[in-house]
């Protein structure tokens, strides 16, 4: 009988999973606080077979337990392919801890660590999840000392975006004032794309071309056009909904699942312009999309003759 029916109820092996490395990395700190030694890390892409004996060895001349965090072994296919079969050699005396981002469920080392091991996917946030990542930020921020309100909460996403090392760094910056406010939040954080998208925006809505292909200038140095887009393609449903709706701000944000501060700067947008005026924006956008699509066009000439069209 192998002894995998018998060690592995004894033994601990952990497999984290998912693209949210903030939460994996911060799971894995409090993994290491709570053991009463020094972790042993990892970078499983290196490892090699000839490797793994000694690895697996028990304990060591300093310490009864041992804590092995490895990450990324299934990039390492010779490795991953035959791992299953050293995990009922593993002694009690050894916790694992496996880093996964994406690791193939197909394989057979997957499926065995699926049955015997605690298995955690953490997901990274989407647009739709501003209310957890509110909530979060107002936690988060008690542990710096900072008390934020939901309002600056929000306001603190709808700069930095539903990215939980972004928000950390963000709270991190807002710890050291002795005031924070939106305005505050506004004045000190760097925007994220979304917010620089708004920006760009305005500008249009101004018909200001000169500040609108400045902006876009600035964009393009560190971004994807086809991403940039995108963007401005969702920013520009979202205003179209906003004129077309008899439905509040809160109930719009819950259908489409969005920020609703988001939606409520947007909102300001529309006061400006009429839906005739929306509506070329929405065209412009969607016909430079689907160039971006069809044409050989450079692509950022494409969003910038858009973005002047929509003027």
């Amino acid at each position: 009988m192998s002894l995998l029916s018998g060690v592995v109820s004894i033994i601990m092996i952990k497999l984290f999973t998912g693209e949210n490395n903030f939460e994996i990395e911060r799971r894995i700190s409090e993994i290491i606080t709570n053991f009463d030694g020094i972790a042993e890390k990892i970078d499983g892409s290196l490892l090699e077979l000839n490797q793994m004996a000694d690895l697996f060895t028990g304990s060591t001349l300093f310490a009864d337990k041992r804590l092995i965090i490895i990450k990324y072994l299934s990039e390492n296919k010779s490795v991953w392919t035959v791992f299953d079969t050293w995990i009922d050699r593993v002694p009690e005396e050894i916790d694992i801890v496996l880093v996964e981002p994406n690791p193939d469920k197909r394989t057979k080392t997957y499926k065995t660590l699926a049955k015997i091991a605690s298995v955690q996917d953490f997901k990274l946030w989407q647009d739709y999840d501003y209310k957890k990542a509110e909530n979060w930020t107002i936690a988060e921020s008690k542990k710096h000392g900072l008390s934020l309100d939901q309002k600056s909460a929000s306001a603190l996403i709808s700069r930095v975006g539903v990215d939980q090392w972004r928000i950390y760094r963000a709270i991190q910056k807002l710890a050291v004032l002795d005031k924070v406010d939106p305005e505050i939040i506004f004045t000190v954080i760097d925007p994220n794309i979304t917010e620089n998208i708004y920006e760009l925006f305005n500008s249009i809505f101004d018909k200001n071309s000169q500040t609108a292909i400045d902006k876009i200038k600035t964009i393009k140095l560190h971004e994807d056009p086809y991403m940039i887009m995108g963007l401005l393609s969702s920013q520009a449903f979202q205003l179209l909904i906003i004129v077309n709706s008899t439905k509040s701000i809160s109930e719009i944000a819950k259908d489409f699942g969005v920020n609703p501060y988001v939606l409520t700067k947007l909102q300001s947008l529309t006061r400006r312009l009429g839906p005739d005026d929306i509506k070329r924006v929405v065209i412009a956008f969607a016909e430079a999309d689907e160039k971006l699509k069809t044409s050989s066009t450079d692509p950022w000439t494409i969003v910038e003759r858009a973005i002047l069209k929509a003027i």
